[in-house]
């Protein structure tokens, strides 16, 4: 029976789905939003702070202020409440609301950055903000996710063998790439003790992570406009660019199996379904992706068919009588969308 002190403490780390029912082939996910702050980022906003402190960098009295879309805001929000500290989270108007309130109701002070930087887009904008205030406030510390080790180790501590001891003969392993913590920390865990396993990092269409192209992006968690300083790509083995509406299309075909998981995790299960179908069409190998969120904070946005028309058009949310298993497979390469909705 697990007896905690704080909310950081609670993880549940061995639960995976299998989707073989859906997907038609084998494919596990790995559910990561079964703790306090619903998503897998509770474990770098932990270790993020708890280094921090051990550096004596951060220290009581003294104010966190991080950049987030969203998760990680809720995540640092909560151990920031947990360990005494003010919070300041700087987000875009992509940040869903229920995110907001929560991150608020937590203690947090919610700073919404509107117009883009003109070369660096909405993040630009909002590591802008970050950095006047820390100019601002000498008692002011900025975690800095995108170049902060902590946010790669907790992965290869935790999550990188929770998958290893659940998979022993896993073979290729499915990351979505947002600052890229969790990406380069599984990824750093299995070329060290298993290097067979293929790594890929799936990313969303406008992201610039793996050298793609700029544009406009909707749903809050994967994807960046600026490359993180601790993506290396030597350790990813391949990648994928998943368009949002097949990020739609995937979330609602898990709902309709009863599962409500959140945008982040609609990326990379789609992502996998390309890669799979493009790679291994035979399916005779054991693969499992990394869901990050849960899917309570999207309702008002991909679980939103006003929202999905208003986005992507008012053909979005056609061929809504195709079952899950049907738009599952086989899944074609190109732009033609792996779900249906």
């Amino acid at each position: 029976m697990p007896v905690i002190t704080t909310p950081q403490e609670f993880d549940v780390d061995d639960l995976f789905v299998d989707l073989r029912r859906l997907f038609g082939r084998p494919l596990y996910l790995k559910c990561e939003g079964f703790n306090f702050a619903g998503s897998i980022k509770l474990r770098a906003a932990g270790e993020m702070v708890a280094s921090a402190e051990r550096a004596g960098t951060l220290r009581p009295g003294m104010t966190i202020v991080e950049s987030s879309s969203g998760n990680l805001g809720v995540a640092i929000s909560l151990v920031a409440a947990s360990r005494g500290y003010r919070f300041v989270c700087v987000t875009d108007s992509r940040c869903t609301f229920a995110s907001r309130r929560l991150m608020q109701r937590l203690g947090a002070e919610v700073q919404v950055v509107t117009e883009p930087h003109p070369e660096r887009g909405l993040l630009g904008a909002r590591l802008e903000r970050v950095g006047r205030l820390c100019a601002e406030h000498r008692d002011f510390y900025w975690l800095n996710q995108y170049a902060n080790p902590g946010n790669w180790t907790a992965h290869y501590q935790t999550t990188g063998p929770q998958i290893a001891k659940a998979f022993p003969e896993l073979d290729v392993l499915f990351v979505g790439a947002g600052t890229t913590g969790t990406l380069m920390g599984c990824a750093r865990f299995f070329r060290e003790t298993n290097p067979s396993v293929t790594i890929v990092g799936v990313d969303a269409v406008g992201s610039v992570n793996f050298g793609g192209e700029p544009g406009t992006r909707m749903i809050p968690g994967l994807g960046t406009s600026v490359r993180p300083e601790i993506l290396d790509d030597s350790y990813v083995d391949d990648t994928v660019l998943v368009p949002e509406i097949d990020t739609v299309r995937a979330c609602r075909a898990l709902l309709r199996e009863g599962f409500l998981l959140g945008g982040s995790t609609g990326t990379v299960l789609s992502g996998a379904a390309r890669w799979l179908a493009a790679n291994r069409p035979g399916g005779q190998l054991t693969a499992v992706a990394i869901a990050p969120d849960l899917g309570e904070r999207y309702l008002d946005t991909v679980y939103h068919d006003a929202w999905v028309r208003d986005v992507y058009g008012p053909g979005a949310l056609d061929d809504s009588t195709i079952t899950a298993t049907e738009a599952a497979g086989p899944v074609p390469v190109g732009p033609t969308s792996p779900w249906s909705l």
